[in-house]
């Protein structure tokens, strides 16, 4: 889906028909035939249109004849407890600043619904640092999500000890990874943006990108704290889990030899011998079970003692 956006000079955002000079166009989950047509509007390469659109593609900053290429990689959940990042693209021309994602994102909802102040769509690289950083908010944002929801199943984890709770655990860990992998290599992109000179940059724009740098530093900070914090989360109740089933297997290993002795008591009742202790007394079961029940419970109490019961 292709949207043409442009800015009045009171702030005022337009959906206009055609782009023309400091136009927005916005680009979601695109075919073929509408990258081509992006391609012919801009004059972009087409693998450099295409390079959002692989999931596996890496953060990076790129200058060719005419334009400027920045990937980043944005938070998005996708559902209950699963988080992962898809790239997006930005593409600052001579006239025109093109976004390119595979998915309709609430950091780009944001521009396009006019929920930004001093948002200008003509005002191309004050757009892109406000776009960088909205995703370190929102990279926050869900970090903050993160640690509540995993919160939550510790609580449960102290109550009950359920495989639903630890593969829920692994699938925050495994999103704290793909965050922290993702916020490195968008740092890597914007202390390039903080060098290079090919992005135009006034004062006000100086501001706004060292306050994505921070946002973003802090984003990776607060994703190794969770991360070291989830670990240690899930070894301690690995180990619980371990102990407590220890100690099952304790139990029942000790009820096996207590009850083995009267077990093995009536297995020699049962062989055919002409004279067995008591056969011909009236009480001879009642006298053989007690004295089995007084061993297995001399047995038991010694185990007791031994402080292994």
């Amino acid at each position: 889906m292709i949207t043409f956006y442009r800015s009045d000079e009171d702030g005022t955002m337009n959906e206009v028909r055609e782009p023309d000079e400091g136009s927005w166009i916005s680009v979601i989950h695109p075919t073929g035939e509408e990258l081509e047509q992006i391609c012919e509007i801009t004059e972009i390469d087409m693998d450099d249109l295409k390079a959002p659109l692989d999931i596996e593609e890496r953060s990076r900053l790129a200058t060719e004849n005419g334009y400027t290429m920045i990937l980043v990689d944005i938070p998005f959940h996708d559902d209950e407890d699963h988080y992962e990042t898809i790239p997006l693209g930005i593409y600052l021309t001579k006239k025109l600043i093109i976004t390119i994602c595979l998915v309709d994102s609430s950091i780009m909802r944001a521009f396009s619904n006019q929920r930004v102040k001093e948002f200008y769509t003509f005002k191309r690289t004050r757009f892109l640092f406000q776009i960088l950083y909205r995703n370190s908010s929102s990279y926050l944002r869900y970090l903050r999500i993160i640690d509540r929801k995993s919160d939550q199943i510790e609580e449960k984890l102290q109550l009950s000890q359920k495989n639903s709770e630890l593969l829920q655990l692994m699938e925050l860990e495994k999103s704290l990874v793909y965050f922290t992998t993702s916020l490195r290599s968008n740092e890597v992109v914007l202390e390039r943006l903080h060098r290079t000179d090919k992005v135009k940059k006034y004062p006000d724009d100086e501001d706004l990108l060292e306050d994505v740098i921070i946002e973003n530093k802090q984003a990776i900070e607060m994703a190794n704290i969770y991360s070291g914090i989830l670990n240690g989360v899930m070894g301690t109740f690995a180990s619980i889990i371990s102990n407590n089933q220890n100690g099952v297997m304790k139990v029942l290993a000790i009820m096996t030899i207590v009850l083995s002795i009267p077990t093995i008591i009536s297995g020699f009742y049962g062989m055919n011998f002409e004279s067995i202790p008591f056969s011909k007394e009236p009480l001879g079961f009642v006298i053989t079970m007690g004295i089995s029940f007084l061993i297995s419970g001399g047995v038991a109490f010694i185990l007791w003692k031994k402080r292994i019961l």
